[in-house]
């Protein structure tokens, strides 16, 4: 039983991080546009949270410190994306590459140094059932309050709420700092909780399996939870082999993650049906209003 136990509070920090990101990424996603760069949001959060964490102390720090660093990236994605109206897709891909290089930049003092972790009772920290929190917050206000109606008709006719008399650009710029801040809070997580002390690059692709969460997910909140979880539990499959000497390779082991994503967007994409019922119809789309 212990040893059950350990394995599935394993599955619930590895999961934690991925609906954290993705989870604030379809918020973004909601409101019609395409954020590629979450993996940059995530490793600046990540090295921002354990500098922050490690220069004063206090993990609680380091948490507040991971969520500016998100927001910071959301900012100039924003100001790139929706006020120069770059390209979102170029543009992302653009932001990923700026938080990988610059993270490695800004953390080479604190490779090797110890981390202040957010402490755990039983087993749990605060992030887990914050998560499931922020989740249910998530999902009333999408379908429930006349906010998430707004977010979703900008998503679904960017034109036609403009029409209305909604501004799409700020509606656009408050979720995509919303989820430049659920990116840096996940990216956070995995310098102060998952494995404590800094890592370049220690994202290790979990913002590209966020993003495909959300089509995962078909753009529904509480679907995010079973893909966050059922990734959780491949990502450790690797850990579980190796202490139970399975005869079958490490590297194939730590592929399975990313070959899932795959397998799950080549599934879903199969499914037309499945990805226009709630897709928003605007997405990636720029918007430039009339004068």
């Amino acid at each position: 039983m212990d040893a059950s136990l350990a394995v599935l509070l394993t599955i619930v920090t590895a999961a934690t991080p991925l609906l954290l990101a993705a989870i604030g990424e379809l918020v973004v996603e909601r409101s019609g546009v395409l954020n590629l760069g979450v993996e940059g949001m995530m490793v600046m959060g990540a090295v921002a949270g354990f500098g922050a964490a490690f220069l004063t102390g206090n993990p609680y720090v380091g948490v507040i410190a991971a969520i500016i660093a998100g927001m910071a990236m959301a900012l100039l994605f924003g100001l790139l994306t929706l006020t120069l109206v770059s390209n979102q897709v170029a543009t992302g891909l653009s932001l990923t590459l700026l938080g990988l290089g610059l993270s490695g930049l800004l953390g080479e003092s604190f490779v090797g140094e110890p981390g202040a972790r957010l402490p755990k009772y039983f087993g749990i920290d605060m992030l887990i059932p914050f998560s499931f929190i922020l989740t249910a917050a998530v999902a009333y206000v999408l379908f429930r309050t006349k906010a998430g109606l707004i977010i979703r008709a900008v998503g679904d006719s960017h034109n036609s709420a403009h029409a209305l008399g909604y501004r799409v650009i700020w509606v656009r710029y408050l979720c995509v700092l919303f989820g430049g801040a659920c990116a840096g809070l996940a990216g956070g997580y995995l310098s102060l909780v998952y494995t404590p002390q800094w890592v370049e690059n220690m994202t290790a692709g979990r913002g590209w399996i966020a993003l495909a969460l959300v089509v995962f997910a078909s753009w529904m909140p509480w679907r995010l939870v079973a893909g966050a979880y059922l990734f959780g539990a491949i990502s450790i499959l690797s850990f579980v082999g190796q202490t139970r000497a399975w005869d079958i390779p490490t590297q194939f082991m730590n592929s399975l993650p990313y070959l899932g994503t795959i397998l799950a967007l080549v599934v879903i994409s199969a499914n037309r049906r499945l990805t226009r019922m709630n897709a928003p119809a605007s997405l990636g789309q720029a918007f430039v209003p009339d004068r």
